[in-house]
């Protein structure tokens, strides 16, 4: 990857997809409220209950061929 797609991806925020950091669940979401303007970004996975500032985020990566994989 080079420095520049880097710092772009940064800069952006990446482009991945947020899972529950317990149990996996792509259906985590960002609580209401407060959350993310005044206070830090809060999620809630309606999976296992986890409710917390911290998510996982996938990225797609490519292989050797080109082709795109899912990383998890």
């Amino acid at each position: 990857m080079r420095l520049r797609e880097v710092i772009r991806r940064l800069r952006h925020g990446g482009s991945g997809v947020r899972v529950c950091p317990r149990c996996g669940s792509p259906r985590i979401r960002r609580m209401g409220g407060l959350s993310g303007w005044l206070l830090p970004t809060m999620y809630i996975c309606p999976d296992c209950g986890y409710q917390g500032p911290i998510v996982l985020e996938l990225e797609k990566e490519e292989d050797g061929d080109g082709e795109v994989q899912d990383l998890r």
